[in-house]
């Protein structure tokens, strides 16, 4: 698919035919890469949709691609975006474990703003934005701090959190402890490599030190429902009945009682919505924005 700068791109904005196209932005010397898809007879002027995807994931990925797709043919212009994990022009794919982590949860949220700033140097019109898992979250973070510019979002799957639970499983998963590592961390200089470490999903990957007290450090706006709990703009979470990574959802979202937040549960749906489960959560979303 071709590439195209976002001068190039600035012209072809008018377009009367649904179209897809690569941009590409700049972000503290890297560059950033995200999958436009503009409505028939759309312009960004009509309002855009941002999506965002999960953990280590690209924008390409099945649930967002299938998201993309859909909302096309109920007429909303969305904006895949791709995380870039610290890494210049990331491709569209997983994050390559053999790489050393040397990004943070914060970044992801500073990458959103600066497509939101990119966005109105195009002259966008009402923004709506869409996240899916750890994905949701960030999207309920970057929300939840632009409330005066985001006219409502849409959470799928949004990932929820314990600290303590958190450090257990680091635990479990790698059988070591995290907290001397942690210890550690906090002592060096946040750009400095802790070698042969594992974080997230990546075994003995090394990692930054501000990458390891990112991931797990004690930040309680890494749970979704207590974000919520202080967001006042419109806002749809979409749970499925089987999800196994964020099954405390629905349970969370049981002690929100707020105008402005509803919570609809897909049945027999995973974390990832696959076949007719998406379908149901692009329609529940195309209701939820149509009739902000």
């Amino acid at each position: 698919m071709l590439r195209l700068s976002t001068t190039l791109l600035a012209a072809s904005l008018m377009a009367t035919a649904a179209q897809a196209e690569q941009v590409q932005i700049p972000f503290e010397g890297l560059t950033l890469n995200g999958n436009l898809e503009l409505a028939a007879d759309k312009s960004l002027a009509d309002g855009i949709l941002m999506l965002t995807h999960g953990t280590l994931a690209h924008n390409e990925m099945e649930i967002i691609s299938y998201v993309q797709e859909q909302m096309v043919d109920y007429g909303i212009s969305t904006l895949a975006i791709n995380l870039s994990y610290g890494l210049d022009n990331r491709e569209s794919a997983m994050y390559d474990c053999t790489l050393p982590a040397q990004h943070t949860m914060q970044q992801a949220l500073a990458e959103m703003d600066a497509w939101q700033t990119w966005l109105d140097g195009q002259g966008a019109g009402d923004r709506w934005v869409m996240g899916h898992s750890r994905g949701g979250n960030q999207t309920a973070q970057f929300a939840a701090a632009n409330q005066d510019k985001i006219k409502g979002q849409v959470l799928l799957a949004p990932a929820t959190w314990d600290y303590t639970k958190t450090i257990e499983g680091y635990g479990k998963r790698y059988e070591t402890p995290i907290e001397p590592i942690l210890e550690k961390a906090k002592g060096m200089d946040p750009k400095a490599m802790i070698d042969g470490i594992s974080i997230i999903y990546c075994e003995n990957s090394g990692a930054s030190a501000e990458a390891v007290l990112s991931y797990y450090g004690n930040y309680p706006e890494y749970d979704t429902p207590t974000v919520l709990k202080e967001t006042n703009i419109p806002t749809l979470v979409i749970a499925g009945s089987l999800d196994t990574v964020v099954a405390d959802l629905p349970e969370k979202m049981e002690s929100i009682d707020k105008e402005n937040i509803e919570l609809v549960v897909v049945e027999d749906a995973d974390h990832f919505f696959l076949d007719l489960f998406a379908d149901e959560a692009v329609e529940y979303a195309v209701d939820f924005i149509e009739n902000l």
